[in-house]
């Protein structure tokens, strides 16, 4: 039997799939040669996961492989394209989770406790006594109900914090929060909220969800974390909050445009901090993407059931 052909769609540093040696043929594209590679393909691996290159060159002629694995948790990137193919999507689910969640919480000690306002004066060399937000006994609502958003409320009741997790539908008996809300809880929860965290899948129903709308039903001196995508947020509206001085100071490691070119006014927002979209890329995370693939492709090559199988109408691996 010939070996199992795996396209790679690169980028660099590749990925180390030395563990399919012997076992499979490994082919490298990038987004330019996509498409002709595509029909020679049983499996497609996106590295190159911030690629839209796979929507674009699907819908092409010749066939297409019965399994597609992304090096991410969201998979927004290949719906809604592949949603209506015969392939199997899996994604990187449960690799960031722990990173994501220290990386918010980071932030949130960040802001309670005025640590760049602190940095500001010791590079003026000012000694300025202040008070702080003491984090214990604040509330969180963190929007995403999955591994990452899970992990975010579970570091968070770590601080004392308080913790209201929202996902897709509510439901009761949560072992580790009582509950979880649905979406349409939201509004309600907004108001009482010191800290808002967006880690929701992106799926046309969070779209924009935060938007002017939303901000407005915070408190006076609430803080924002969006973690999630990009385009859970209208930017403008995210601008205007801080500049009215309603929320206390936003952090975000992913905007609707990225790269964000230098000339980008976002930039020098008060109260705005901006990362690359890194917050799960910690030391040896490229490894672990390529275990974890390595790990599914085991699964496949026995005929056993693959892990993390993506709902490609809901745009998540679903809760078990």
């Amino acid at each position: 039997m010939a070996e199992p052909r795996v396209l790679v769609l690169d980028d660099d540093p590749p990925p180390d799939l030395r563990r399919l040696a012997g076992r499979a043929r490994v082919l490298r594209t990038d987004e330019a040669g996509l498409a002709a590679a595509l029909p020679e393909a049983d499996v497609l691996l996106v590295w190159n996961f911030l690629s839209d290159a796979v929507k674009r060159a699907w819908p092409g002629d010749g066939p297409r492989p019965s399994w597609v694995h992304t090096a991410s948790a969201g998979v927004d990137r290949l719906l809604p394209e592949l949603a209506g193919s015969d392939a199997v999507i899996t994604n990187a689910r449960g690799v960031f989770d722990q990173p994501i969640a220290e990386y918010v919480t980071g932030w949130v000690l960040a802001m309670a406790k005025d640590f760049a306002g602190s940095w500001e004066l010791q590079r003026s060399h000012r000694w300025q006594h202040r008070e702080t937000m003491r984090v214990g006994g604040t509330r969180a609502v963190v929007v995403g109900s999955g591994p990452i958003g899970r992990a975010i409320g579970r570091t968070l009741l770590a601080l004392g914090v308080s913790v209201e997790l929202v996902g897709r539908t509510a439901r009761e008996g949560d072992a580790e929060f009582g509950h979880v809300n649905g979406f349409e809880a939201l509004d309600g929860l907004l108001p009482e909220a010191d800290w808002v965290v967006c880690a929701a899948p992106l799926t046309p129903a969070t779209d924009g969800l935060f938007d002017a709308k939303a901000f407005a039903r915070m408190k006076d001196g609430a803080a924002f974390v969006n973690i999630g995508r990009g385009a859970h947020v209208v930017t403008a509206d995210l601008v205007d909050a801080l500049g009215s001085g309603r929320l206390r100071g936003a952090a975000v490691d992913v905007l609707r445009e990225e790269p964000l070119g230098p000339e980008s006014p976002l930039w020098d927002v008060p109260g705005l901090w901006i990362s690359p979209h890194m917050s799960g890329d910690t030391l040896g995370w490229r490894r672990d993407l390529a275990e974890q693939f390595c790990d599914n492709f085991d699964h496949w090559a026995a005929g056993r059931p693959l892990l993390n199988i993506v709902d490609k109408q809901l745009g998540y691996v679903p809760a078990h």
